[in-house]
């Protein structure tokens, strides 16, 4: 049993005193000080050695700790640290690990490091949160773009524009836009297709210059050109950015990484940060969702190239095929209805509806973006 907490070093004082005299109950005083006898017997045999300074509380530290991390490990693990200041534990042993050192330590070693010399705060640890997310089970099959919130430079606001491989969470660009215009993105996404080719499917939200959120089933300049490339498009429900979860994850990593620790002054210093750091997020930094590995582990180009030539526009055998006119007017049966005025002397197709007489789908290439009813168009 132990010594009670409060003015123990008194209290020892004490019963050493009282035991020591001749004819005392050792035995009653240590069930009266609430101590066992093993412990009141071990007391006096040190006092007895060592007079008043065995009375001190001694050390509980063992002699030896096996498990104890190696200094020159643990030096190494503050040093990523201190490389990459935002990384957790497990991104830290897999780090290590992947530049060969032996004996690693594990990521709960690490953590408790990283506590030690102060470089996990109490917010830090209880924010991290583990996320499990659908993911598609090959590079390329969907990727997800967006536009990061813009922030003020010396010299004006900056607009990153970010792609992420959905299967391989590979940073395909983090591009520092001056605006979000259709005509500042097109480039940029050319650029993108060149060097890693066409995914199957793109998709964004519902802003511009992906969509037209004043018409919600029309089609916007640059999504006419994303369809006429082959690229199937989608949009996430409004207000539900979840849809989008892992570019959305990725601007947090990059709000945090970057954004908060360094003030740009023009949108090529920003550029410049944002390519540093792409870098390190593709080819160094461990995933959490990819089992530490990094994206370019798991992401590899395209096999679809990007075309120098546009494909010609065809429908198949059936279809209705219409000529958009001016303020995006087309006519079907003598019926006017509007579409996009994006569309512009370009064909779109009508087909029929075999259960319903009188419906349409309007398709623009493989896209399906609205659908008509003659019978509403007469009243």
């Amino acid at each position: 049993m132990p010594w009670q907490p409060q003015a123990v070093m008194d209290i020892k004082q004490e019963f050493v005193a009282l035991a020591s005299q001749a004819g005392a109950n050792r035995r009653e005083l240590c069930r009266r000080f609430g101590i066992s006898p093993t412990t009141g017997y071990a007391l006096l045999n040190r006092h007895g050695e060592e007079g008043l300074p065995a009375l001190r509380e001694r050390s509980r530290r063992p002699h030896t700790s096996p498990g104890h991390t190696d200094a020159v490990l643990e030096q190494h693990v503050l040093d990523v640290r201190s490389e990459q200041p935002t990384w957790g534990a497990r991104k830290i042993a897999r780090r290590l690990s992947d530049l060969g050192l032996h004996g690693v330590p594990s990521p709960s070693t690490v953590t408790a490091i990283l506590h030690r010399h102060g470089c996990i705060s109490e917010a830090a640890s209880t924010a991290a949160q583990h996320w499990q997310r659908f993911e598609h089970e090959q590079p390329n099959a969907l990727w997800q773009m967006d536009f990061k919130g813009d922030f003020m430079t010396a010299q004006g606001r900056c607009h990153p524009l970010t792609l992420i491989d959905d299967h391989s969470r590979y940073s395909l660009a983090v591009q520092a836009c001056a605006d979000v215009r259709a005509e500042t993105v097109q480039p940029h996404l050319r650029e993108v297709f060149q060097r890693y080719g066409l995914p199957a499917r793109i998709n964004t939200d519902n802003g511009a210059p992906w969509g037209a959120p004043r018409q919600p089933r029309s089609l916007s300049a640059l999504a006419i050109w994303l369809i006429r490339l082959g690229i199937r498009i989608s949009h996430s429900a409004p207000y539900h950015p979840q849809t989008n979860g892992k570019i959305e994850r990725l601007h947090r990593t990059l709000k945090r990484d970057v954004l908060s620790r360094h003030s740009c002054t023009d949108l090529l210093d920003a550029q410049q940060a944002f390519d540093k750091w792409r870098l390190n997020y593709n080819q160094v930094r461990p995933h959490d969702s990819l089992a530490l590995d990094a994206p370019a582990q798991h992401y590899r180009v395209s096999a679809r190239a990007y075309p120098s030539v546009l494909a010609p526009i065809e429908y198949p055998v059936g279809d209705l095929v219409l000529t958009v006119g001016w303020d995006g007017q087309a006519r079907l049966r003598q019926h006017k209805f509007r579409v996009s005025s994006s569309l512009l002397k370009l064909p779109i197709a009508a087909r029929p509806d075999p259960l319903h007489d009188g419906c349409f789908d309007l398709f623009f290439c493989h896209h399906r973006f609205d659908r008509i009813d003659l019978r509403d168009l007469s009243s």
